[in-house]
């Protein structure tokens, strides 16, 4: 006996925007697609705490960077009401006053209609992807499938070769300011999603242009 629907528990169908996302992930990026022609979706989440299973999502930022332009009239920022008050997340944020919160369906609903065939970018994306995966769960969001680019490796892999030893990096001068100190980006609105996107987009622009000049050319040499 299925027991899940026989107290209406069976899972329910799957929202349409997530299965036109799932849909999108079918159509790859061609490996021999120019630096100067992809999308990217540069993405920032502003949370409660670094772990991710007990951690909540505080805002998402994002914006696209297209044939190596920031596109600024794409920016978007949203907040969600925290289920709880975290001290040191509104020290380090800033997000004391009363914004105007949005739902988890707008926040996941948005970033997944703005990821369709793009390259997903942010500073330790893969912490943020997780972040956002967990925000998208009760929805039926699974897994967020993109390609993915983290600014940290690209940075890092452009110093020391691509089949450097992590050991051996010394972080802290890969963090984001520092990135953006060295590349002269001015450190503005930091420690929000909108700016840490704002930053992590500008910082991106910066890192392709020293890829392509050291022979990193198409999607494929990027990615592959």
């Amino acid at each position: 006996m299925d027991w899940r629907a026989l107290f209406g528990f069976a899972s329910l169908p799957k929202p349409d925007f997530i299965s036109a996302y799932e849909k999108s992930l079918e159509r790859k990026i061609p490996k021999s697609k120019p630096l100067s022609e992809l999308a990217f979706l540069v993405l920032d989440t502003e949370t409660t705490g670094l772990d991710v299973k007990k951690d909540h999502v505080l805002s998402y930022g994002s914006l696209q960077v297209i044939d190596s332009r920031i596109r600024i009239s794409s920016s978007k920022e949203f907040y969600l009401k925290p289920k709880k008050r975290n001290r040191e997340a509104i020290k380090v944020h800033g997000l004391v006053q009363e914004r105007p919160y949005v739902s988890r369906e707008r926040v996941i609903r948005t970033f997944l209609e703005d990821a369709r065939h793009q390259v997903l970018v942010g500073h330790h994306i893969g912490f943020d992807l997780a972040m956002l995966e967990r925000v998208g769960k009760s929805l039926g969001l699974r897994k967020i499938k993109n390609p993915a680019l983290d600014t940290y490796d690209l940075a890092v892999r452009l110093d020391r070769g691509r089949y450097y030893d992590p050991h051996t990096v010394p972080s802290k001068e890969y963090s984001l300011d520092h990135l953006c100190e060295r590349y002269a980006i001015a450190l503005d609105d930091r420690h929000t999603a909108a700016g840490d996107a704002f930053l992590t987009a500008q910082l991106l622009v910066k890192l392709l242009k020293v890829a392509e000049a050291k022979g990193i050319k198409t999607y494929g040499d990027l990615l592959g």
